[in-house]
């Protein structure tokens, strides 16, 4: 009984401890490193230069900042949302059904490895498992306006 005392203690921790959320930015399932290393850099990035408006969770504001997790907008067009995050954008999109028409700012000074981080960061959490995105593809994507 002594010794079940300490392995009950534990089991009533592990027990009490708060459950994952899907909400979760879950660099965990990263398997990859290459990926990994991206991605966790990635997330200091979107932290520091989009978290603000599109949230940690990725969920948006409202009716106010479209959401990037689970966004139909976002996930269709990778070279289109590269492109916003270097030079912003003015004008209404249209997000998993929900009009937007907030400007976004450029982030000129964000560079092509940053947006390449910032990417596969997003392209690898909240359930999707999309790989890295290299600085030379997202040289290529801001070599040409895509179409908006």
């Amino acid at each position: 009984m002594k010794n079940l005392i300490p392995f009950l203690s534990v089991l009533f921790l592990i027990s009490c401890a708060p459950k994952s959320s899907n909400d979760e930015n879950t660099l965990a399932k990263i398997s990859n490193p290459e990926v990994m290393q991206y991605a966790i850099a990635g997330k200091t990035l979107y932290e520091n230069h989009c978290a603000n408006c599109h949230q940690s969770n990725g969920k948006g504001l409202g009716k106010l900042i479209p959401p990037l997790k689970n966004s139909d907008y976002f996930k269709a067009d990778i070279h289109r949302a590269i492109w916003i995050m270097k030079y912003g954008q003015k004008g209404e999109i249209t997000v998993n059904g929900q009009i937007y028409n907030q400007e976004m700012p450029a982030s000129p000074r964000l560079t092509p490895l940053e947006l390449a981080q910032i990417t596969t960061y997003l392209l690898n959490i909240w359930g999707l498992e999309e790989g890295k995105i290299t600085s030379s593809e997202v040289e290529k994507f801001l070599k040409t306006k895509p179409s908006l």
